[in-house]
């Protein structure tokens, strides 16, 4: 049995700890992102609380990613996670969680708030310069060396005579 996925009836009584772990294959996260390697697990701290017509779940989680740099391409090791996550998830209306039988399970909103916290676009470190090309060599231009009309790319332009 999934252990997000909740019996209602019980929350008539008290609210619910829930700690422990998932592989992110439970939570399908696995191949979201091929710059992302998301293999590991989701560790969690939640507590949920049924209020009228909805559920509040408060609590955290934590997850371990590799990534590789948009930049240079190396991989590097990202924790992610949310210290202080609060969910108001409704139990009637539009919105309303799917409940089969008595259980509510918490997997998809849980995995939600873990996709939203990947980069969208990973970096090693802010002052990541990107990959290392070999300097020119041969009759390659180095930099500075540029000839006046390929300086810049506006040069084409300022040839240009519109006004006569």
């Amino acid at each position: 049995m999934n252990p997000l996925a909740i019996n209602l009836r019980h929350l008539a009584k008290r609210d619910l700890e829930l700690v422990g772990s998932l592989a992110a294959a439970e939570m399908d996260l696995e191949g979201l992102d091929p710059l992302i390697d998301s293999t590991g697990r989701v560790f969690y701290q939640l507590t949920v609380a049924k209020m009228q017509d909805s559920l509040h779940v408060t609590g955290h989680w934590a997850f371990g990613i590799t990534c590789q740099c948009v930049r240079c391409l190396k991989s590097f090791r990202l924790e992610l996670g949310c210290p202080a996550l609060l969910l108001e998830l409704p139990l009637s209306g539009e919105e309303a969680l799917a409940i089969e039988g008595d259980f509510v399970d918490l997997t998809p909103h849980l995995r939600e708030e873990i996709v939203l916290a990947f980069p969208q676009h990973p970096l090693c470190g802010p002052g990541c310069r990107g990959l290392d090309f070999p300097a020119p060599q041969g009759n390659e231009l180095q930099p500075g060396s540029e000839s006046a009309e390929t300086s810049s790319a506006w040069a084409v332009l300022d040839k240009l005579k519109l006004n006569d």
